[in-house]
């Protein structure tokens, strides 16, 4: 069938970090092939196919987002940061419940939706749908069956590529290449806003006025480090008064009570699983520096610029990052486990001494 190569050709002109070959190398062609054609059959008898536009124009004013394919709190923000781009339209929001809070208190989604029966069609002049999938298809013809759309991703299925720069580039096609590829690069990183009370709820913590932060815990065992507390000695041994202030969700709370039996509480504040995603991101958007995996947390930091000290396995952080980020990274093609605390600890020199941080607490 026609158009199969859309599984895999980027949608755009321009080049990102992709793992394309990689996945043609290892996935079926009879696989991918077959999803492809269940997609765009699927297209077919919900009528939607008909109705895809190749850009967003002038008289797309008022838009309709769905997102429901992101499955974490970082696929969440990268996929969506291409969203300020749009400040001159007005965009709502249908996601899943899971990464809603990333959005209530955003400056660009006017409003967010999570149920289908708060969603009026008349009110949109055009539909953003995150991939071609049989149920973004679905509730996309269930909300909105009669208006046009583009799609993010679209039939693109498979490869993993770097999420933000594919959010961007294939933004700025849609919006007919408005900006270059350099002006791109430039900006592409994950957003999100932090509101006022997020902010005084962080405030009235009182933590430290310098401080670093350390993300512990993950979702798969080998972004997951389980060294930090040897880290953590290192950086006290060499840094007498910093403070280091815990980050992570319930996932972290074994390691954060192994470091507070380790460490006096002169050094460590203990804020794991104690604070929601965007009010830690205020934790970290206070922090001189933080130290962490490939996960949310860090996804989190390159929203508010705070430089990184980051540890990757698996995706290179080429696959991850962007140039507009200011980050110190350390790789593993397995495990992040097996990259060396004494490496950490250098990382952490090298960008401490880069951008001139002072770890005493003023």
């Amino acid at each position: 069938m026609l158009g199969f190569e859309k599984t895999y050709t980027l949608p755009f002109k321009y080049e990102v970090p992709n793992y394309i070959n990689e996945f043609q190398d290892k996935r079926s062609f009879i696989k991918t092939y077959l999803k492809y054609i269940k997609r765009y059959l699927f297209l077919i008898l919900m009528g939607q196919k008909n109705l895809e536009v190749s850009h967003i124009s002038s008289n797309h004013k008022n838009i309709l987002w769905i997102n429901i394919s992101a499955p974490s709190l970082g696929d969440s923000l990268m996929d969506l940061s291409s969203r300020i781009l749009l400040r001159e339209k007005k965009v709502d929001l249908f996601t899943d419940p899971k990464n809603s809070n990333l959005y209530f208190d955003d400056l660009l989604f006017s409003k967010v939706f999570l149920d289908m029966k708060q969603v009026d069609e008349k009110n949109y002049d055009l539909v953003i749908i995150d991939s071609y999938s049989t149920r973004s298809v679905n509730i996309k013809s269930k909300i909105a069956g009669s208006t046009p759309y583009v799609g993010v991703f679209g039939y693109f299925n498979g490869p993993e590529v770097n999420r933000v720069l594919f959010s961007f580039h294939k933004m700025n096609k849609l919006l007919q290449y408005k900006k270059t590829e350099t002006e791109i690069n430039s900006i592409a990183k994950s957003v999100i806003f932090i509101s006022d009370k997020d902010k005084k709820i962080i405030k009235n913590l009182r933590l430290p006025g310098n401080y670093i932060a350390i993300a512990l815990g993950g979702e798969w065992s080998y972004r997951t480090y389980k060294k930090w507390k040897i880290v953590i000695q290192k950086i006290i041994e060499n840094h007498n008064g910093i403070k280091i202030v815990l980050l992570g969700s319930k996932n972290a709370n074994y390691f954060a009570s192994e470091i507070e039996n380790n460490f006096s509480n002169k050094y460590i504040h203990n804020c794991v699983n104690k604070h929601t995603f965007v009010q830690t991101a205020e934790i970290i958007n206070k922090a001189n520096l933080l130290l962490c995996c490939d996960g949310g947390l860090m996804h989190a930091a390159n929203s508010v610029d705070t430089p990184i000290v980051a540890l990757f396995a698996k995706l290179s952080q080429t696959m991850q990052l962007t140039s507009s980020i200011s980050a110190f990274s350390l790789y593993d093609n397995s495990d992040v486990n097996n990259i060396k605390p004494t490496e950490i600890f250098s990382k952490f020199l090298e960008a401490s001494n880069f951008f001139h941080i002072d770890h005493q607490d003023g």
